[in-house]
């Protein structure tokens, strides 16, 4: 089966985005985002997230199997749609990004991402869209599901694991190569008792 992850975006409000907003900040990845060029957007949501966005990463590089001509990852953003980790963004992207508050229904939010994912729905008609970020909310949720229906699949051993037990399960799953469950968003439970800690390694 044709998979496709979609990875919920690292929290732009945060500390560590605040590092790489800090105009005094002089670290090669807030450099890089005052160029021209700028960095890519798996780098600063690896940065800004750090083990939770980490694991997203790796997982979906291990797992993926997208069709051709489709990113086997992408980044739902703050309002740019859909975004492969490949995506160069600059500190305008960034302050652009974290003035969006995709909690509360904003358009520059969603109408972004449904545009996007009506087109991946289009190019990848025979595929699983699998999410790697949260289900308890309809942030990310209630947009996808309109668009992909009973396609929408998310990972069942997330379900009342938090961000760094989810970062941390990924990671291991893709050094060992074993993958998830995957069970469909559309009538799931998104609340779970916690499961027990990951074993130490």
């Amino acid at each position: 089966m044709a998979r496709v992850f979609l990875l919920s975006p690292a929290n732009l409000g945060g500390v560590r985005a605040a590092l790489l907003l800090d105009p005094r900040a002089k670290f090669p990845l807030a450099r890089a985002l005052r160029t021209a060029r700028g960095a890519s957007l798996g780098e600063v949501m690896t940065f800004t997230s750090g083990l939770y966005f980490r694991g997203k990463v790796a997982y979906a590089q291990a797992f993926a199997k997208p069709p051709e001509g489709v990113s086997g990852a992408l980044v739902i953003t703050p309002s740019a749609g859909l975004r492969p980790l490949e995506t160069l963004c600059t500190l305008e992207t960034l302050h652009e990004f974290a003035g969006v508050d995709i909690a509360n229904g904003d358009e520059r939010y969603q109408k972004p991402l449904a545009f996007d994912a009506r087109d991946l729905a289009e190019r990848a008609p025979a595929s699983e869209i699998v999410l790697l970020g949260s289900i308890a909310s309809d942030k990310y949720v209630k947009v996808l599901l309109e668009v992909f229906a009973d396609r929408l699949f998310f990972p069942n051993e997330f379900v009342g694991r938090g961000d760094m037990s989810r970062g941390g399960l990924m990671l291991r799953c893709a050094a060992a190569g074993v993958e998830m469950s995957y069970v469909p968003v559309a009538g799931a439970k998104r609340h779970g008792p916690r499961p027990p800690r990951l074993p130490r390694r």
